[in-house]
């Protein structure tokens, strides 16, 4: 058996231009949305900075006011302008390339996404209800009971609590009186 060469020893460059190379040009939906998810986050970044400079800017109500620094403003606000335009192309791209590899899929309708039990099921069905009604019944009943016998036993433990407390009141007095 022989291995295969490297890419780099002795082979150009564009030698792996078959499946392999279109795999790693291939962007699957997840990585488009996760593209899109941060595409979005950085439109509304640049808007913030875009409302951030526009209420920095004074306007222009008679007061004079330096040209440098309108002009450098100015052209701050161009510039986020072009990139959020820049983002919004990008974003559309991004949506319609994960509408195109959506396309071919099959649409699930909700109700197979939410599990429930239909009505029009059969006896069966009926009897499987009543038996975990049942079911869950009984296990509300014993839960009930074992909440009761918690509750005798809490009041059981406070009352030895309260007769220990007074015992050691008693000792402390009298260890008190011996002094």
């Amino acid at each position: 058996m022989s291995t295969p060469p490297l890419a780099g020893a002795g082979m150009p460059p564009g030698a792996f231009s078959g499946p392999q190379a279109q795999a790693a040009r291939e962007v699957n939906t997840a990585s488009l949305c996760r593209i899109g998810q941060e595409t979005v986050q950085d439109i509304v970044f640049r808007t913030m900075e875009i409302f951030q400079l526009l209420r920095n800017m004074q306007l222009p109500n008679g007061v004079t006011y330096h040209t440098a620094t309108y002009q450098d403003r100015l052209a701050k606000l161009q510039e986020h302008l072009r990139q959020l335009s820049i983002l919004f192309r990008k974003l559309r791209l991004v949506y319609d390339k994960c509408n195109e590899n959506c396309a071919g899929l099959d649409p699930v309708p909700i109700e197979q996404l939410i599990p429930y039990v239909e009505e029009d099921g059969s006896k069966h069905d009926d009897r499987g209800a009543a038996s975990q009604l049942r079911f869950a019944s009984e296990e509300r009943r014993e839960i009930m009971e074992v909440n009761k016998k918690l509750k005798q036993k809490n009041q059981q433990l406070k009352q030895i609590m309260d007769q220990l407390r007074n015992l050691i009141w008693d000792i402390n007095a009298m260890l008190a009186m011996r002094n």
